[in-house]
């Protein structure tokens, strides 16, 4: 309140509220006082009018003269306030009163001194009168001083008193006001000469803030407000000197503004152009990558392609490992280009991620098959562990999640001299609809140091960069990786020691889909025993939960004799154990010492199926029955594992001539290639897979070719002169709408070394129907014509006998190589192992022979798994193929099995003839 209160009212509150608050204070305090001098004063004389009167009465009480009495009572009215007079007997009887009747109560007690009562409107007083009081009045009267002659009793009234009280309280209260009065008025005179002075600064301020800076105040006539009004004509000036300034330095501004913005409008102008140069040199750049991967892919194909077909070709060992060394460069110049062209595309911002259901198990499977043999190499372990809590079907892009995994696991592998690689898969927090995935990827390598860390993920640079490092490698691997993964929403880092190893770590965020139907235990597994070996501890358990995933029940051995001596004790209950997985390198067991015992463990009718390093597959393939569906690389995959084991329990019916096409009739494909190498390369693959091929150079050529004759399939090569591929496919669906009653679309499937994000997009607009990206392998031809045409292709170079399951004309009866490579390069030792099965092969013969005309068919099994054996170390592809195909129906008691043995011992013939027209 005294906040929004002004100068004047709190002048006025200043002045009147403590001489209001004094004035009150002392009147009221000098009217008490005087009021209570009235009240002891009109006390004091009624004890003197009792006094007076009781001498003056003593005679006439003692003589009871009542007339005197009532005269000397009506006269004591006369008294001022005295209101009534009373005599009474010593009984306190009246004897003569006068005035009106007293008001208050006589006084209680029969003291000898006065007595009185008072109350608010009188006081009564009782006064005893004595025989001494007559002494007083003249009259002597011996011994009577003592005597009671009466009372004297009188009441004053408090009216008078009460009127000057009031007269006097009336006066203080009218003095009080005069004062106020004049306080005020002087407290307003005041405030009068401080308002007006602050009145003028106000509406000075005012003007100042309205921007009049030349108002001035003239002197106030007060010290301190001339002082207050010098400073504000002072802050005035400055003001005005500052806007003065500030205006001459705006107009300053102001040219420098137009100035700059002249400046700026021309470098606009120049940034624009700038610009557009810029984005041309993108598209250029675009252009420039798309062309640089179409022009290197193009030989690279080529190179790939033919290398592949030289291989097929009769070589020596010597030009087979030149072209190996040949294929293994392309592969690496192919893996660094596209290295480069993926990170090109992020950089441009043109990278695309697919959302399509994968499978997490599967994929981190294929990932480590796909580089098991480089691990294997080393002798290094690799080991896939999924956590069961972890949810496997999922959408996102898993070609390049998988190029994730391949760099990280690919990395281990370099930097690790020996141990493990640990793959690990594991739920971080779940959702209703998506789950936070943490795949990690540890190794027992070299380590990193801190400050290799920091520079890991940085373009173009790697963690060795020493004379001495392996070589390999863009250093752009992890950089796409990281930059993948920030595509997909996740995150990428790494824990590492130096010395110890390190652990890269990916977590990532994927939506859930359903649950594949071939993820769940699969029928024939079910309630199955199988036992198993595998002397690595981290591998013994992650495929101890891929078996138990297929529904069967896994009891773990610690040797291959404790192994076959379970099994042996288990067919003697009813527990019997009808599977075994050997997981085994040859360190572990010499590949001749697992014969006997796959021997023993077939004789149980236990079936086992062998995993074991890739680079040790040919060598345990010479111990294994039947290598096709008995021997695995590792690490083993679940679903090829679960088929397979599938399999062994419940053996699939034989193809009768799988050698021959799935269809009908052979496929007619139309190659379009400007590049004479690839498009040989193309035809040649498709010829040799049995299609009908016709090659025309340019994309006029295929419209005629297209318009004239009828074809299954186009492949077409997108970029030509001329006409390009998809200039050409718009041409030919032109072609087929516009003709009448046209049927089914001619299938065109894109050949492309394109490597850019929207090349994809602009071929399917463009009216094709798919697109191969080069260089192309004969499985990708075959499975393209497959796709769109519905016609199957075979490949006649395959050893179809390999399957166990063709006719082995086709397989070279006696193939020297083969055997100096089985050898290990060793010609005594091929010719010696050569020499050996050719000395035995008669004996077998004939032995083979009796078994059958005795129809003994534990014997036929027996000898011809024994001939099996024998031709697994030497180069006789005809008859391996023959005694494996035979082995297999003979255990199958399969009615084809007489028909297999009559082909065995035509191979056996074959055979002897060929070594001796060598000989």
């Amino acid at each position: 309140m005294l906040r929004r209160m002004g100068i004047k009212g709190r002048v006025l509150l200043l002045t009147l509220l403590p001489t209001s608050l004094m004035a009150l204070l002392l009147g009221g305090y000098f009217t008490w006082m005087q009021l209570a001098d009235l009240q002891t004063q009109l006390l004091n004389r009624g004890e003197m009018i009792a006094e007076q009167l009781a001498p003056l009465v003593a005679p006439a009480l003692g003589s009871k003269n009542t007339k005197l009495l009532e005269r000397i009572a009506t006269q004591s009215l006369e008294q001022t306030d005295v209101r009534a007079v009373s005599f009474l007997a010593p009984d306190r009887s009246s004897l003569a009163h006068a005035g009106p009747t007293m008001l208050n109560e006589p006084p209680i007690g029969n003291s000898s001194h006065l007595l009185q009562r008072t109350s608010n409107d009188a006081t009564r007083y009782l006064l005893p009168v004595f025989g001494r009081h007559r002494n007083l009045a003249g009259e002597l009267i011996p011994d009577e001083s003592d005597r009671l002659l009466g009372w004297v009793e009188l009441e004053l009234s408090h009216n008078g008193m009460l009127l000057r009280g009031y007269r006097s309280l009336f006066a203080s209260l009218l003095l009080i006001a005069i004062g106020l009065m004049c306080t005020a008025a002087l407290a307003v005179r005041m405030s009068r000469t401080i308002n007006a002075p602050i009145g003028q600064i106000k509406q000075a301020v005012a003007q100042l803030k309205d921007g009049n800076l030349e108002t001035r105040l003239s002197p106030l006539g007060s010290q301190e407000l001339d002082q207050l009004a010098s400073g504000i004509n002072r802050m005035a000036e400055t003001l005005q000197n500052a806007q003065e300034e500030l205006q001459h330095s705006i107009d300053q501004a102001t040219e420098d503004v137009r100035q700059n913005l002249e400046t700026i409008e021309i470098q606009n102008i120049e940034l624009d152009l700038a610009r557009k140069e810029a984005l041309e040199a993108s598209r250029i750049k675009s252009e420039f990558l798309a062309n640089m991967s179409h022009e290197i892919r193009t030989p690279l194909n080529g190179i790939l392609g033919f290398t592949h077909l030289l291989q097929k070709s009769e070589l020596s060992p010597r030009q087979l490992d030149y072209l190996g060394a040949i294929e293994k460069s392309a592969d690496s110049l192919l893996g660094i280009i596209n290295e480069i062209l993926d990170f090109s595309k992020i950089e441009a911002g043109k990278l695309v991620l697919d959302s399509i259901p994968f499978n997490l198990r599967d994929l981190l499977q294929d990932t480590l098959t796909i580089l098991a043999p480089a691990a294997h190499a080393k002798q290094l372990e690799l080991v896939s562990l999924v956590y069961r809590d972890t949810p496997l079907s999922l959408v996102g892009d898993p070609l390049r999640l998988k190029q994730i995994l391949t760099n990280l696991v690919s990395n281990a592998i370099k930097f690790t001299r020996e141990g493990t690689i640990v793959v690990r898969a594991m739920l971080e927090d779940e959702q209703q609809d998506s789950v936070q995935l943490r795949i990690s990827v540890q190794d027992t390598g070299i380590g990193l140091s801190n400050q290799d860390v920091r520079a890991l993920f940085q373009a173009f640079s790697q963690a060795d960069n020493s004379l001495s490092r392996q070589p390999g490698g863009t250093g752009l691997g992890l950089v796409i990786s990281k930059r993948l993964i920030e595509q997909m929403g996740g995150e990428i880092g790494v824990e590492s020691t130096p010395g110890q190893g390190s652990e890269f770590w990916v977590s990532l965020s994927l939506p859930k889909t359903r649950d594949d139907i071939e993820d769940l235990p699969c029928a024939p597994l079910l309630g199955q025993r199988v036992a198993l070996l595998e002397n690595h501890d981290l591998a013994r358990q992650a495929l101890q939960h891929q078996l138990e995933d297929c529904g069967l029940e896994v009891p773990p051995f610690n040797s291959l004799e404790n192994l076959t001596n379970g099994i042996t004790s288990a067919h003697q209950t009813e527990q019997a154990i009808n599977l075994a997985v050997l997981g085994i390198t040859a360190n572990d067991i010499p590949p001749e010492r697992l014969n006997q015992h796959l021997w023993d463990l077939e004789h149980l009718g236990c079936k086992v199926l062998v995993l074991c390093p890739t680079t040790e597959q040919m060598l345990f393939s010479l111990s294994v029955p039947n290598p096709n569906s008995q021997l695995q690389a590792k690490p083993a995959c679940t679903r090829k594992l679960k088929r397979v084991l599938s399999d062994l329990i419940s053996p699939r019916p034989l193809r009768s001539d799988p050698g021959e096409p799935l269809s009908s009739r052979a496929p007619r494909v139309l190659c379009v290639d400007d590049n004479p190498a690839n498009l040989l390369l193309v035809q040649t693959l498709l010829e040799d897979m049995g299609a009908k091929v016709q090659a025309v150079e340019s994309g006029y050529a295929a419209i005629e070719a297209v318009k004239d004759e009828t074809f299954d399939l186009v492949l077409m090569d997108v970029q030509m002169p001329g006409m390009d591929g998809r200039q050409s496919a718009e041409v030919i669906r032109q072609w087929e709408s516009e003709r009448p009653g046209h049927g089914t679309a001619l299938p065109i499937v894109a050949l492309t070394a394109h490597a850019m994000a929207n090349e994809k997009r602009a071929l399917l607009q463009s009216g094709m129907d798919d697109y191969l990206t080069k260089p192309i392998s004969e499985r990708q031809l075959a499975q393209v014509v497959l796709k769109w045409t519905g016609l199957a292709l075979r490949n006649q170079n395959l050893e179809r006998s390999a399957e166990g399951t063709g006719p082995t004309v086709q397989l070279p009866v006696l193939d020297q190589e083969e055997g100096l490579r089985l050898a290990a390069s060793k010609a005594d030792l091929a010719a010696d192992m050569l020499a050996m099965l050719l000395a035995s092969l008669q004996a077998d013969r004939e032995a083979i022979s009796v078994a059958r005309a005795d129809n003994d068919n534990h014997a036929l099994i027996e000898r011809v798994h024994r001939l099996h054996g024998a031709t697994r170390y030497c180069g006789v592809p005809q008859l391996r193929a023959a005694c494996q195909r035979a082995e297999t129906l003979l255990k199958q008691d399969d009615a084809k099995a007489m028909a297999a043995l009559d082909a065995l011992d035509m191979a056996i013939a074959r055979l002897a003839s060929e070594a001796r027209v060598n000989a």
